[in-house]
């Protein structure tokens, strides 16, 4: 079901259109959490170590894809609410070529550069060699993670955001069930982990693609070279390298922080991954729901419907402080049994320091709440460099802070230099937006 975001009441078609998004990226958080959860229980601290710096160095990867994706899908949004057709199927074709040819790029030098990772990111000796058979694997789902993003981010653009749960779902519990047949069944380690993970990933993004080719004429303007404009490659370099910059910028701070973490032996990144884990889960509605706002402010700026980005900003902002106050509290109380999900009961220090880890950080995702949402607002008015900005402020503070607090209170350090990060950056967007409001809205 298409969904016209510039008709309608505005908390309703946001929600409506923002609920499918979330639950499907819970749904893709789960090819990570299982692999994690299933490694943790059954194969001890140096896999589940592994597995969880594995997930850090793919999301920076995939970060690339992704940015790029969402940067193309503000436009195609644009084109929607613009009713531009002829534009809307350029801007398609420019966009899968580009994007592939940079997937196809990523991938030949993510196994080029395999074995130079233990040393950039200080993986312990006992840790790499099961996390060097994980990531083997996993690079091989990264055409993947393309298929999969590239056409979800078209029909979420015309306000589709079923269609791509669907999918995910069915990937998801794939992922599960294959995931406990090769670790536990046939004793396949984590590289079993890693396979099925991948499965999932191609059957997710096939189905995706042959359903999009066959429901959407637009959309197969791809295979038409006519439509392959070279103006419109410049367009979509232009409007989605920032958001790619900005999402990839992003966690290569984190990746970066991944590496400090690992500088303090194996129960700290056991501990780190088990809680990056538990944080995705926790604010991952509420970036979705930022993704579902940057959507609805870039169809009806392109429709130049001022007074209902207005509208839709006040509700935005209600909505996601309510959601992220109530999931603070939620994981500040029960962050001794989160833990214990993942983590074996007898792991008593590893459940200590991620406690620790999660009531620093979850007392503040309010911060992270605000700056999704002020990602959303600039990338969906064209103006992607300051979401770089704010994501230089907040990952820029993060880092720095990170290095010099471990140093002086030690790895208790790196998790407070987090949320300053994000309050640091809201302050800026915020102010940027105060200043640039009548020049922003026309």
């Amino acid at each position: 079901m298409n969904q016209d975001l510039t008709k309608g009441s505005i908390i309703k078609s946001m929600l409506l259109f923002a609920i499918p998004m979330i639950l499907g990226d819970l749904l893709q958080q789960c090819y990570n959490i299982a692999d994690t959860l299933i490694v943790g229980q059954f194969l001890g601290r140096n896999a589940l170590a592994a597995v969880g710096s594995s997930f850090t160095l793919m999301t920076f990867l995939t970060s690339i894809i992704l940015g790029l994706c969402m940067g193309s899908g503000a436009l195609f949004s644009m084109r929607f609410g613009e009713g531009n057709e002829k534009a809307l199927r350029e801007n398609l074709c420019a966009s899968f070529f580009f994007i592939a040819f940079v997937t196809v790029l990523l991938n030949i030098l993510s196994f080029l550069c395999l074995d130079s990772l233990r040393t950039f990111l200080q993986v312990p000796l006992e840790v790499w060699s099961d996390m060097r058979s994980y990531l083997f694997i996993i690079f091989l789902g990264i055409p993947a993670v393309f298929l999969y993003n590239y056409f979800s981010s078209y029909l979420r653009a015309i306000g589709n955001s079923v269609v791509p749960l669907w999918f995910l779902a069915v990937s998801a519990i794939l992922n599960i069930i294959l995931d406990l047949w090769f670790v536990i069944r046939l004793h396949l380690g984590v590289g079993g982990a890693a396979e099925a993970t991948v499965i999932a990933q191609y059957v997710s993004g096939f189905g995706i693609a042959i359903y999009t080719l066959t429901h959407f004429s637009q959309v197969c303007s791809i295979w038409n070279i006519h439509c392959l404009k070279k103006e419109k490659i410049h367009e979509i370099i232009s409007f989605s390298t920032l958001t790619c910059v900005q999402q990839s910028v992003m966690n290569l701070g984190i990746l970066m922080v991944q590496g400090l973490v690992n500088s303090f032996g194996p129960i700290v990144m056991a501990a780190f991954a088990a809680g990056v884990k538990i944080d995705a889960f926790a604010y991952m509605p509420v970036q979705d729901f930022g993704n579902a706002f940057s959507t609805f402010i870039a169809q009806n700026y392109g429709a130049r419907k001022n007074d209902r980005i207005r509208s839709g900003l006040k509700s935005a902002v209600c909505i996601s402080m309510a959601f992220c106050i109530v999931i603070s509290a939620f994981v500040f109380i029960f962050a001794k049994p989160l833990m214990s999900i993942f983590v074996d009961a007898n792991e008593i220090e590893i459940i200590q320091e991620g406690v620790r880890y999660l009531r620093i950080e979850g007392a503040f995702y309010c911060g992270i709440g605000c700056l999704f949402l002020l990602y959303g607002l600039y990338r969906a008015l064209g103006r992607p460099g300051m979401s770089v900005v704010l994501t230089v402020i907040s990952l820029g503070t993060r880092v720095v802070l990170a290095y010099i607090l471990s140093s002086i209170v030690g790895v208790c350090g790196i998790w407070w230099s987090v949320p300053i990060g994000w309050v640091l950056a809201d302050f800026t967007g915020l102010f940027y937006y105060k200043v640039k409001k009548k020049e922003l809205l026309f």
